[in-house]
Formats: structure tokens, sequence, C-alpha cells
């Protein structure tokens, strides 16, 4: 399957020495200002407090809910934001080595990585805890993508990074990754390219290391059925060919096509005129290298990194604007309510808060029992009314008191209330209760903009300025989708 020349120079032309470019290293990296907090053990329930109860609405798998181990975007009572891989019944029967696999890859810290932060293993149930990366994934990028192809000098940035990322673990003595493809990588905030940390732990402790296509698994998995190091150099290859021609080619195919020097079909339509001949054959013969029959004979994740450094282009550009990602308010073209939210026009909240009324609570979950024939739950009902009416006449301190009544009995949940209570607590220039009040709205009500709005402004009021965009850009995104489907 590999290339049958003795020397890639002999296929591909002799080298140019080219300019180093300033790129990180690894070591620089790891120096940099990365905070993260330690590895730890999550329960059951604040998972499933920050996941909404493991709602669809929250699975962001690229194969949602038939997945075998589906993953779900959460955030903790901190504001931080998690992605929740949970195993299937069966993966993992011994709790033991469970968290002695977790504990290792929570060992690693790397921004080229999204990073495990801890673990649950309760019961039956086993499940990772890693850094939320809201960007999507490479395969999103490239082969599905909405608004523009991805340009080449960022395709070259995703390979660095990934290079890194696997040099990085290979000396933290976590040199294989199973299933190493476009699905694996993810991009962060600033649409930094980063790989997953899930691939470094296999999908059950007897699972197999690869779930795509056989096509694309290395030789010697495919007799042996395991892997060493050399076979993600192999995944590696692959996934150089993803970035050249913006498609999933299977390897043999892509090497027929190279050694017929039939290069041009290799590469994607969308790149014409952003690289140079030298610059995709190098690309090339470097895929070419990563896929050699023989695993002897594929380099190694140093001189990957070391081969493509002097390959990168923009180096100046953000990736953000690399990959038409907006980054600021105004990119947003926020909704009156979202101005209101950045502003922190508190006035302007509570008139579409009472404009909206409870039509949003359509479809939250309701518990009612007995109780609502009862004395009490009448009261209830009368408290939150009450409630209502002293929000309507801006009199917050009489709402808070009320809907606190109506919340406390617990026999109805309503995200109106929630909201109504938080934005109460802001005007009270009450900040913590009124994010914990948007926060639990949301919980009850995942995909609700306002509760995301809501969590801006008080986030805005507590001085956390990234938290509250983010929050921000949430409610804008939620508000959208809800609007294109009405």
């Amino acid at each position: 399957m590999g290339c049958e020349c003795s020397k890639f120079s002999d296929c591909f032309g002799s080298e140019e020495t080219k300019p180093v470019a300033r790129v990180p290293d690894n070591e620089s990296i790891g120096k940099s200002e990365f905070d993260l907090p330690a590895f730890r053990e999550f329960t059951i329930d604040q998972l499933r407090t920050a996941t909404s109860g493991f709602a669809v609405e929250n699975i962001v798998s690229e194969h949602g809910e038939k997945a075998p181990n589906v993953v779900y975007k959460g955030k903790l009572d901190n504001q931080r934001r998690i992605a929740v891989k949970r195993f299937n019944r069966s993966a993992w029967p011994d709790a033991r080595q469970f968290l002695d696999e977790a504990r290792a890859v929570g060992q690693l810290r790397n921004q080229r990585l999204a990073n495990l932060l801890g673990c649950c293993f309760e019961g039956e149930e086993r499940l990772l805890v890693a850094e939320f990366m809201p960007n999507e994934t490479l395969a999103k990028h490239l082969f599905h993508w909405e608004n523009q192809p991805m340009k080449w000098s960022m395709r070259l940035r995703v390979a660095l990074h990934l290079a890194q990322a696997l040099e990085y673990c290979t000396s933290k003595g976590r040199a294989l990754y199973h299933d190493l493809n476009a699905y694996r990588i993810v991009f962060d905030d600033e649409g930094n390219p980063r790989l997953s940390c899930f691939g470094l732990m296999k999908n059950s402790r007897d699972g197999r290391s690869y779930s795509t296509n056989l096509a694309f698994t290395p030789p010697e998995y495919l007799r042996t059925g395991g892997i060493t190091p050399e076979s993600v150099i192999y995944s590696f290859g692959t996934l150089l060919l993803d970035l050249l021609s913006g498609k999933h080619i299977p390897p043999s195919h892509a090497l027929d096509l190279i050694r017929d020097r039939n290069i041009q079909m290799l590469t994607d339509s969308c790149l014409e005129g952003q690289f140079s001949n030298d610059e995709g054959t190098e690309l090339v013969r470097l895929a070419s290298r990563c896929l050699q029959y023989e695993p002897r004979e594929r380099p190694n994740t140093k001189s990957l990194v070391t081969a493509l450094i002097p390959l990168q282009k923009d180096l100046e550009v953000p990736s953000h604007v690399l990959m038409g990602i907006p980054q600021d308010a105004a990119a947003l073209n926020l909704s009156p309510l979202g101005e209101a939210s950045l502003r922190m026009d508190l006035t302007a909240i509570h008139e579409v808060l009472e404009m909206i009324g409870y039509k949003d609570d359509e479809g939250a979950a309701t518990e009612l029992s007995f109780q609502m024939w009862t004395n009490q739950m009448q009261d209830t009902l009368t408290s939150k009314k009450k409630g209502d009416v002293a929000f309507r006449q801006k009199e917050f301190r009489t709402a808070i008191e009320c809907y606190t009544q109506f919340i406390d009995v617990g026999t109805m949940v309503s995200p109106t209330v929630f909201a109504r209570r938080s934005l109460s607590y802001l005007i009270s220039n009450m900040p913590e209760e009124a994010l914990n009040d948007a926060v639990q709205a949301q919980v009850i009500s995942p995909l609700w903009h306002v509760a995301s709005y809501l969590q801006a402004s008080a986030l805005f009021t507590l001085g956390k300025e990234n938290e509250a965009h983010i929050a921000l850009r949430e409610g804008s995104v939620l508000e959208s989708k809800k609007n294109a489907t009405t």
C-alpha cells in the first residue's frame, strides 16, 4: 500500500530550503498562561444537572442518539462549560480500571488538547468530562461547510496543531490514540483546533480501537487487531489527505493517484490559487510517508512537527478570522433582548419578560400531584399570581418573596418564574442569586435563549466579561434557531 520509491525526493523532486516560521513548540505552549482545574471525580447527579438531565437537545455527538457512547454539552455550577461522554452500559465493567485510565489521561494538560477534567463511575454509569469546544469538528468544517470552505493556511494550522498534540501525548507516555479522524478534532472559542482527549481512552475496556470504515484503518490493525504508536501516524496521514482534498479519500486510492502523479485529483478545487505546487507536493510527500505499509517506515511525531512548521502561512491572522467565526457582540447581530442584556438595560429586559409572559413555559417539565386539589396548591398558585402582580408593578423585593414561596413548594416547575426572580435579583443588586436562577431556568428549558441572556447580564454585573460574552453568544444562537423554526 505504501509508495514503492526508496526516496520520496525521487517521486516529488528535490526539497527546497524554506525559512522557518516562528511557531510555538510544545514546550512554550506548556509554559504559556494555561489554567485548568485538576482532574476530579463527579457525581452522576452533578452531571445530570449540568446537562439538564442528559437532554436530547444537549447531544453534540456527530451521530446523535444512535452513537454507542453519546457526548453531551453541559455547564457546571461555576459556569464552566463541559463536554460529557456517557459510555453505554456494557462498557468498562471494572470501575477501578476505568478510573485508573481516566486519571492517567486526566494528568495531561496542553493547549493543543480538549483536556479531560474528570470522570464519574457510579453504579453502571461511566462518564468522562472534558473541556467543551463550541465551534464544531473538523469534519463539519471540512466536509459539511455552509458559509466558506476552510482556507489552505487554516488547514496547515490544523495539521501542525494536531501533530503538536500527538507529540505532547507521546512525550507524556500516551502515544496511543484510538480512531484518530476528523470528528476527533474540535475548535475552541478562538477557532483554534484541538485534539479531543476522548480518543486517548478506548470506547470500552475490551473495545475496538477503530470504529470507522476499515478502508481507513492501518494495515497492521487489520492483521492483528491491535494498534501501536505507528498506527496513529497512519491515521494522521489519512487526516492530511482529508485536509488536502476536502474529502474522505481511502488511502489506497490516494496512493494510487500519487504513484500515477495525479496529485491534482487529490486537491480540493475550493483551494485553487491558495497554495503553490511545492506546498501541495510537500503535504502529499508527508502524507505518503505516514501511509507506508510497514509501520517502521513511518515518521514519528517529532519529525511531523518539524516538517509542518516551515509550511505555516498567515501566522499573524487569528484562527477565528481564518475560520470566519464571529468574536464580538456586533458580529452576532443581536436582537433587542440580546442588546439589552449586553448593555445590562434591566428596564428593557423587564419589558420583554412582561410582554412574553409565560408562553415559553410550554413544553417545560411540570410536576403536579394530588396536592393541586388541596388548599396548599391553591396557596402556591396564589403566591405566583401575587409575584406576577408585584413584578408587573416593579415591586421587585415583593416579587422575590412571592416567587420564592412558589418555587419552594416544588409542585410546579416554571422557567419563567426563575427568569422573573432572576431579573428581580439583578435589579435588587443580588447578581449571584440572579445567576443561579438564570442557570436553573436553563436546566428546566435547555433551549430557552432568555435564560442565556439573563446569565450574560448577571455575569457582566459580576465582572466576568469572558463568561458573559460566551453566554451572550449562546443566547443569540438559541434565539436564531428558535426564530428559524417559527
